[in-house]
């Protein structure tokens, strides 16, 4: 009866979220139409790409924001779905110690160099300085910051929808979730669980198959990583998390198209 009650739940959320996005965006790009600051018409001044003709240039102008746009409605989505299983921030504040943060360049830079390969271990010393002197308060905006509900365990998230991140992207993600790591171990009580993921909302190498963004992989563990699947399972709280959220999306996926199909109609008649 839970797994019932939980699809529901899940799937209703996703059918809103998809609905909302569908109107929002339609309603935006008509009615930016003769803007000449619109998204669209301002995407539209590469020669090179207004040389392959109107309809290429149209394309292109609102794939990039139809990516972009989509990708936001998927992080609102998530984070709507795990409020039905967790309490929800998006931000960690408290002491930062300049020792932490010492222990944290240093170990970014050995995965830099290939010297070790990232494990959770390698950052637990940096629980060892709670209640020692004290320090500024930072404040880092996080993506996803959830305390589970039942079990009291925290987990930071940093979700980049598809994964696709340069080194150096990916080393300032990992530096930036280390530091809320930090801050936590300094604040929660001695022994609470905090863990930390990299997540993306879809594998781009395809469901199912290795996610071989090595790039990411110098700076974070097998089990820090949320793919795919496993992200969407880890914020349903389900195994079948993903399979629901999927199920939803394709049968409302229709509204998108027909938003698509009416923008078209607008600029290009």
């Amino acid at each position: 009866m839970k797994n019932l009650t939980d699809k529901k739940a899940i799937q209703a959320l996703v059918n809103t979220a998809v609905e909302s996005y569908a109107e929002g965006f339609k309603a935006r790009h008509e009615g930016e139409v003769d803007n000449p600051e619109g998204i669209i018409n301002m995407k539209v001044h590469n020669v090179f790409i207004e040389a392959l003709g109107k309809d290429i240039q149209y394309y292109t102008a609102l794939v990039r924001s139809l990516d972009s746009s989509l990708g936001n409605m998927l992080e609102g989505l998530a984070i709507n779905i795990a409020k039905l299983s967790f309490e929800v921030k998006r931000n960690v504040e408290g002491q930062l110690k300049a020792e932490q943060t010492r222990i944290i360049a240093e170990l970014l830079e050995k995965y830099k160099r290939h010297e070790i390969k990232p494990s959770a271990k390698d950052y637990q010393v940096l629980r060892s300085f709670a209640g020692k002197d004290k320090a500024p308060i930072k404040r880092h905006d996080s993506d996803y910051y959830l305390i589970d509900k039942e079990t009291d365990a925290h987990y930071l998230i940093e979700l980049k929808i598809g994964g696709d991140l340069d080194n150096k992207k990916a080393r300032s993600e990992k530096e930036a979730i280390l530091e809320q790591f930090a801050i936590l171990s300094n604040t929660l009580p001695k022994g609470q669980k905090i863990q930390i993921f990299f997540a993306t909302a879809y594998n781009r190498f395809g469901e199912n198959k290795p996610w071989r963004q090595e790039r990411v992989r110098q700076f974070f563990a097998d089990d820090e990583l949320l793919i795919g699947k496993d992200f969407w399972n880890f914020v349903c709280q389900n195994d079948k998390g993903y399979e629901w959220v999927l199920e939803a999306y394709r049968t409302s996926a229709h509204l998108i198209k027909e938003a698509l199909d009416s923008i078209k109609k607008t600029y290009l008649g």
